[in-house]
């Protein structure tokens, strides 16, 4: 096969492989400690059901509001920078863009510390997944999932849609275990179901709104690959499509683990934190399943993390946004100098895990924080989209409603997410954001163009850099706490 056809082979991902992804970058370790995370913040059943609640309708809204955008602006390919920077400028578009890459960046960080800690269970040496051992291999690992997307984004997308069939079966016996053994208890249940007061409710359901968010970080990914889809069509139905499949397993996880182990006990349990509860449950091998599950799992999400933490700044970078060096792809089409620079990073931050003794908590909290913009920028857009619309392109008046509702309910579900981050987040997340100005400079200055297009993109950026210089004195006289 020659190079042409090499490539348009590569080019176009129909709808199992968009579903895929989305399920497959998804499900990574979010579903085997989300709840037992939820519990170790001090969160009850009562405020674990409120927050998944929560998450599901300020989810659904966010995943509507991409098929609406989809549907209605398909020529906005890569949606995480493009909606921002269509409905809110350039600058803010980057911004989207760049909290997006650093997100997912950190995101393969921290698969790769809970994945050899998973491995622990089987291979002592690994411990933690933070030990010497572990970060050589895993090392080792990142380099081999970056060749393999090098080889090309679709290819490696097939292979997505096997690890993300094969990391839901020990998922799947988990909840026949925990039905068959009639592990699940009514009681155990509804005991402290809001728990003892120490904690009210509102601050317990606030503490679950980073574990929910975590959960679905890369139900977005058919979104930012858009522009590689077969069919635009496909787009939003996968995001859909993956969204719904997962908020069920999700809540029927959470419902069958509140319900066969105590609160208290939940949260004194290691991660992952699944294995301990089956284990209570059936005996050993239920840790084996669920750790060997892990293992499946991060597997494929960190696959799929690969291809999209790639993909994001190579998109922003053809649209003119990141520097031109981004932009470059090899003759099967992949991102590689976008692919090295990102698992070069993913590798400094695996040295630094190494020396500080990090836990993947750490990184996916950070991953978490990040993310927080680019969906408040895609419901705000949407709405301003719906408002701005005058029956160009939304024709019916049910179709106006559905864009007010959900465009309105993604706004204020992105606000809910920054709010309940806590303020020493939200000033940490500063001196991440700030040195993208520069890659944001560098990208100007190559088109030729003035650093900012208004007046208050200018206010925006010397705010962002006086916060970054406040957060980072603060944080390094520990008077901000990661």
């Amino acid at each position: 096969m020659d190079n042409n056809m090499q490539q348009g082979a590569d080019k176009g991902l129909g709808f199992t492989k968009l579903v895929a992804v989305i399920i497959g970058s998804t499900l990574g370790s979010g579903i085997f400690t989300v709840t037992g995370d939820m519990a170790a913040s001090g969160a009850h059943t009562g405020a674990i059901l409120i927050g998944w609640a929560i998450a599901g309708v300020g989810m659904l809204a966010l995943m509507m509001s991409y098929y609406g955008l989809n549907k209605y602006r398909p020529d906005l390919t890569n949606g995480v920078y493009s909606y921002a920077s269509e409905g809110f400028g350039h600058f803010m578009g980057f911004n989207s863009a760049w909290g997006y890459w650093i997100s997912a960046l950190l995101c393969n960080v921290s698969y790769v510390c809970l994945l050899f800690g998973a491995l622990g269970y089987f291979i002592p040496a690994f411990g933690a997944g933070n030990n010497l051992l572990s970060i050589v291999v895993g090392s080792v690992f990142v380099w081999f999932m970056a060749a393999l997307v090098m080889r090309g984004v679709s290819s490696a997308a097939f292979l997505n849609v096997i690890t993300t069939v094969a990391k839901v079966l020990p998922l799947l016996v988990f909840i026949i275990a925990i039905i068959v053994f009639r592990a699940f208890d009514p009681a155990i249940f509804m005991d402290n179901f809001w728990g003892t007061g120490e904690i009210s409710v509102p601050d317990q359901v606030m503490s679950t709104t980073s574990a929910t968010v975590w959960s679905f970080i890369g139900v977005e990914g058919a979104v930012v690959l858009s522009g590689r889809a077969k069919k635009s069509s496909d787009v939003g139905k996968a995001s859909i499509t993956g969204f719904l499949c997962l908020l069920a397993l999700y809540v029927l996880i959470a419902v069958l683990t509140v319900g066969s182990v105590p609160i208290e006990q939940l949260a004194e349990f290691d991660t992952p934190q699944l294995a301990q509860v089956l284990e209570t449950a059936v005996g050993p091998w239920g840790a084996a399943l669920v750790n060997f599950g892990v293992v499946l799992s991060l597997l494929g999400a960190f696959l799929g993390w690969t291809i999209i933490a790639a993909d994001c700044p190579y998109s922003a970078a053809q649209q003119g946004v990141f520097t031109k060096f981004f932009a470059k792809s090899n003759k099967y089409d992949a991102p590689v100098s976008s692919l090295i620079i990102t698992n070069g990073i993913v590798q400094i931050f695996l040295i630094v895990m190494y020396f500080n003794e990090s836990t993947y908590q750490l990184f996916y909290g950070i991953s978490t924080l990040m993310i927080m913009l680019p969906y408040l920028f895609s419901g705000a857009y949407y709405l301003k989209f719906a408002i701005c619309d005058k029956g160009e392109l939304i024709k019916t008046g049910s179709d106006k409603a559905k864009a007010y509702i959900f465009g309105g309910l993604g706004t204020i579900y992105g606000f809910w997410m920054l709010y309940s981050s806590g303020l020493d987040y939200l000033l940490l997340s500063t001196i991440l954001y700030a040195p993208g100005l520069i890659i944001y400079a560098i990208g100007r200055k190559e088109k030729g163009e003035k650093l900012f297009d208004k007046t208050y993109e200018l206010v925006i950026g010397v705010v962002l850099v006086l916060l970054a210089a406040y957060s980072l004195v603060q944080l390094l006289q520990g008077n901000i706490s990661l």
